[in-house]
C-alpha cells in the first residue's frame, strides 16, 4: 500500500492525530491536499508557528504564535464539517503539558467526528505519553516512476527530451533524493549547458554528498578506481561485469531482483577494498563506507538508533553502494559479554535488514579472518555471493605489475621486465606489489634518476610478505574456500599449491 492509499485509509477509518516526518514539507502538502479532495472533499487548515493559519479562515492568522490555540480551532468548527488539520513542525510543542493534555482530549473527541490532525515535521520526535494516540505514516521518497515524470517534463519544457538510455541512467541516479533536490540539480545543469548532459550525472552525485555530510554514521567515499585497475580476480569481474545494469528499470521489467551484495574474504592487501570502489565507479554509483564502529554510542539505547539511523540513509540514497571494510572487528563482540548485549542487539538489527531488504542497497563487506565471522553472516541469502580473494598467481601478479606502472610511467611500461617482477615475486599480495614499487621510486629519486626493474626486485627483497609471517592464517583460509564455501574469486589454481616455506612459484 503506497502513502496515500494509506492515508486515505487512516482519514475514513478516523484516526485522531497522524504523524509524517519527512523533509519534503510542499511534497507532502500537496498529497494530504489531493487526498482530501479524495475524501469528501475536505477542508484542510494549513497551520505554522510564524504565520498562524492560512487559507480558508475569514480571520486569517488565528492561531499565530499559539500553538494551543490552533488546536482549539478543531473544537470550534461544526462537528459535522470534514476537515484535517495540518500542523506544520508542531513536533516542537509535544513536550508542553498543555499542548499534550489538548492532543489527548481532543483524540476522544475526534473518535465521533469527520476530522483528523495531520503533523508534518522533518524529524520523529513523539514523547511516551502520546504514543498511544499517534500514528505515525512514512513519506517516502519519490519513486522511479514519480521521478521520471518531473525529469521528462523539465527536460521537454526546455524542447531537450533525453533519449531511453539517457532517461534511465538520470532517473537511476536521482534515486534518494526529494524532488526538490532533483529540480535544482537538473536546473544547475541546464545553466550550465543549456540542456542535460551525460557528464553531468556527477553533479547528482555531489548532490547526495550533501546528504551525507550531515550524518557522523557514513562517509561518502569517492570512488576513481575502474575495474581495469584490478589485476587478475577474473572470476569477481565477470560476476561484477554481467551485473553492469541490474539496477535498471529495464531489469526490473525483466523480472530481477536488486543485486544485494557480496562478501570478500581474503588476507590482507589482496585488493577486496579496491573492488568495493571499483564497482561503484563501474556502476555510477555512490560509494558509501561505514565506520561500524560509529555505531556504537554509550547511552542507552543509542546504539541500536544509529544502526536504525544507518539503514534508513542508505536506503534512502539508494541506489548505492555500502561499503563494510573488516565487518569481522566491528561484530568480534556479539556473544554480548562486557556490553550488555549492545554488540549483539546491533548486529540482530543489521543481518535482519540484510537479509530483508529490497532496496537497491549493494552491499560490499571485506574480511580478513574467517573464524571471527558470525556463523550468520555466511548463511545464503544475506548476500549474492561469497568470494575468495587469494594471493595473486604469477600471471596475476604481472597483471597488477602492468597496473601500477601504466599509471606511473604510462610512456616507459616497456622498459619495465614485467615478466621476471611477476616470477621473482612469490607470494606477494597486490598491496605489497605497490610497497615495492614506491620504494624503488624512492631508490631512484634519490639518486637523481627514473626507477628500474632492478630497483623493484631490490625494493622487493626487503620485504617479508604476510604469507610468510601469517602461513596459518592462510592455509586456514584456503582450506575453508576449498571446501566450497565461497566461489575464487581467482581462475588460478594456486589455491593447492603448499604454502610451507620455502615459498616458491610453481612454474
Amino acid at each position: 500500500m503506497n502513502f496515500s492509499d494509506e492515508l486515505k485509509l487512516l482519514i475514513r477509518a478516523r484516526y485522531p492525530v497522524i504523524y509524517i516526518p519527512t523533509q519534503e514539507e510542499e511534497r507532502a502538502e500537496a498529497t494530504v491536499l489531493e487526498c482530501a479532495q479524495t475524501q469528501g472533499n475536505r477542508g484542510v487548515y494549513i497551520w505554522d508557528f510564524v504565520e498562524g493559519y492560512q487559507g480558508n479562515l475569514n480571520d486569517a492568522g488565528f492561531g499565530r504564535r499559539n500553538p494551543l490555540q490552533a488546536l482549539e480551532l478543531v473544537e470550534q468548527l461544526p462537528a459535522s464539517a470534514p476537515a484535517i488539520f495540518l500542523l506544520r513542525d508542531f513536533h516542537r510543542f509535544l513536550d508542553d503539558i498543555a499542548i499534550s493534555r489538548k492532543l489527548r482530549n481532543l483524540s476522544r473527541l475526534l473518535k465521533s467526528q469527520p476530522k483528523n490532525i495531520v503533523i508534518l515535521s522533518p524529524r520523529l520526535a513523539i514523547p511516551d505519553d502520546l504514543s498511544e494516540i499517534i500514528t505515525v505514516l512514512e513519506f517516502t521518497l519519490p519513486s522511479p516512476t514519480e521521478i521520471r515524470a518531473e525529469v521528462s517534463q523539465l527536460l521537454t519544457a526546455i524542447g531537450s527530451a533525453p533519449s531511453e538510455s539517457m532517461l534511465d541512467d538520470l532517473v537511476r541516479s536521482c534515486q534518494g533524493l526529494s524532488l526538490e533536490r532533483v529540480r535544482r540539480v537538473l536546473a544547475r545543469s541546464i545553466a550550465a549547458h543549456g540542456t542535460f548532459q551525460a557528464d553531468d550525472l556527477d553533479l547528482i552525485l555531489e548532490e547526495k554528498r550533501q546528504t551525507i555530510r550531515q550524518t557522523q554514521i557514513l562517509d561518502f567515499y569517492p570512488a576513481v578506481e575502474t575495474i581495469s585497475d584490478i589485476g587478475g580476480l577474473d572470476n569477481l569481474k565477470d560476476w561484477l561485469l554481467k551485473r553492469g545494469n541490474a539496477f535498471s528499470e529495464k531489469a526490473r521489467h525483466y523480472g530481477l531482483p536488486h543485486p544485494r551484495g557480496l562478501l570478500l574474504i581474503g588476507i590482507q592487501g589482496t585488493g577486496k577494498s579496491l573492488t568495493a570502489k571499483a564497482i561503484a565507479h563501474h556502476w555510477h554509483l555512490p560509494l558509501l563506507r561505514l565506520d561500524v564502529g560509529r555505531l556504537f554510542g554509550g547511552l542507552v539505547g543509542e546504539s541500536e538508533a544509529r544502526t536504525r539511523q544507518m539503514i534508513q540513509l542508505a536506503e534512502a540514497l539508494a541506489p548505492c553502494v555500502l561499503w563494510i571494510d573488516e565487518i569481522e572487528k566491528a561484530f568480534a563482540g556479539v556473544e554480548g559479554h562486557g556490553d550488555s548485549g549492545t554488540a549483539s542487539r546491533v548486529f540482530g538489527t543489521f543481518i535482519t535488514w540484510l537479509a530483508e531488504k529490497t532496496s537497491p542497497v549493494f552491499v560490499v563487506a571485506t574480511a580478513n579472518n574467517i573464524q571471527a565471522l558470525p556463523p550468520e553472516m555466511l548463511r545464503r541469502g544475506r548476500f549474492d555471493e561469497i568470494f575468495f580473494v587469494g594471493l595473486p598467481s604469477q600471471a596475476e601478479r604481472k597483471a597488477i605489475f602492468e597496473v601500477h606502472l601504466s599509471h606511473l610511467r604510462p610512456h616507459n611500461l616497456q622498459n619495465y621486465d614485467l615478466g621476471r617482477l611477476a616470477y621473482e615475486t612469490p607470494d606477494f599480495s597486490g598491496a605489497e606489489i605497490e610497497q615495492a614499487i614506491v620504494e624503488a621510486m624512492h631508490i631512484g629519486f634519490s639518486q637523481d634518476r627514473d626507477f628500474t626493474t632492478d630497483d623493484i626486485l631490490e625494493a622487493a627483497s626487503q620485504i617479508v610478505p604476510l604469507a610468510r609471517t601469517a602461513q596459518d592464517q592462510i592455509k586456514a583460509l584456503q582450506a575453508w574456500a576449498t571446501s566450497g564455501r565461497a566461489r575464487l574469486a581467482s581462475r588460478s589454481n594456486e589455491l593447492s599449491r603448499r604454502l610451507s616455506p620455502p615459498f616458491s612459484e610453481p612454474d
